[in-house]
């Protein structure tokens, strides 16, 4: 697996979109009938920062979800979850309630729903052994823009060679051990921008990524201990269509059925 080049990938979104792209563009009805691959995250309610991960495969789409390996802990925003922009709508009343909370760009909240995953990326020039995922090296100049009045919002930047129109954004490369390594979660159009474009404030920047403790919640991010990120992203195959589940446990309850999800099982996590 060779890093994505920079030069392909500067038009607009730093352009995981040869792997990223064609991965989020499955019709919204046909995700989770597609993917082979799931990454489940659930929180006891909106409002708890700590969880855990599990994740699950199949063979085919006709058979029954598989979990692997044993449930993670995993640290979600700092406020908790809130419904988000993913690839089932969400804003059924048989999906989300009158008190459910939404999320929007700086609530510290993580989106609660159903995500495509983008690109990889970290520091290291070279990608992690064995990844199979699109990989974008994070150089200093690499922004992510969360000014919702940016024609770039929701969009990760080469500020080297695109003049910035915006007034905030993260400086990926000086956020400390947390984005040694990462991957994308497509949120609001983060990936699929041209086809579903970003909802101007619905929430922007939003990763899987290495966290700084079990109880410190991120700013909208979910997180966990880099050993198990680097599991995570090596396990990842775009072609398996892999797909996010972040949800709190009533609601992932009230739900399983009618996205037919796996059943949670209550067994230990490290």
């Amino acid at each position: 697996m060779k890093p994505v080049s920079i030069l392909l990938c500067l038009v607009g979104i730093v352009s995981w979109c040869v792997s990223g792209r064609a991965q989020a563009g499955i019709l919204k009805s046909d995700a989770l009938a597609r993917a082979t691959q799931m990454i489940l995250v659930t929180t006891s309610d909106w409002n708890a920062v700590e969880g855990r991960l599990r994740r699950y495969e199949r063979a085919t789409v006709h058979e029954d979800w598989r979990r692997v390996g044993d449930p993670i802990s995993i640290v979600v925003g700092k406020n908790g979850l809130g419904w988000g922009i993913g690839v089932i709508a969400t804003d059924d009343a048989q999906v989300r309630s009158a008190s459910d909370p939404v999320k929007r760009e700086g609530d510290g909240r993580a989106p609660a729903g159903i995500f495509a995953l983008g690109t990889a990326f970290g520091y290291a020039s070279e990608p992690l052994q064995g990844l199979k995922m699109a990989y974008l090296n994070l150089t200093p100049s690499i922004e992510c823009v969360d000014d919702p009045g940016s024609k770039h919002y929701n969009r990760i930047m080469d500020r080297s060679v695109n003049a910035p129109d915006w007034n905030s954004s993260e400086h990926m490369r000086n956020a400390g051990e947390s984005y040694r390594w990462g991957v994308v979660v497509d949120h609001n159009g983060i990936v699929t921008g041209d086809t579903n474009p970003p909802e101007p404030g619905g929430g922007s920047c939003v990763f899987l990524h290495i966290w700084h403790s079990h109880d410190q919640g991120t700013a909208g991010c979910t997180a966990m201990p880099q050993p198990d990120l680097e599991i995570l992203l090596t396990w990842l195959d775009p072609a398996r269509q892999p797909l996010l589940v972040q949800l709190p446990e009533p609601a992932y309850e009230r739900l399983i059925n009618r996205w037919m999800l796996p059943k949670l099982i209550n067994i230990p996590q490290r």
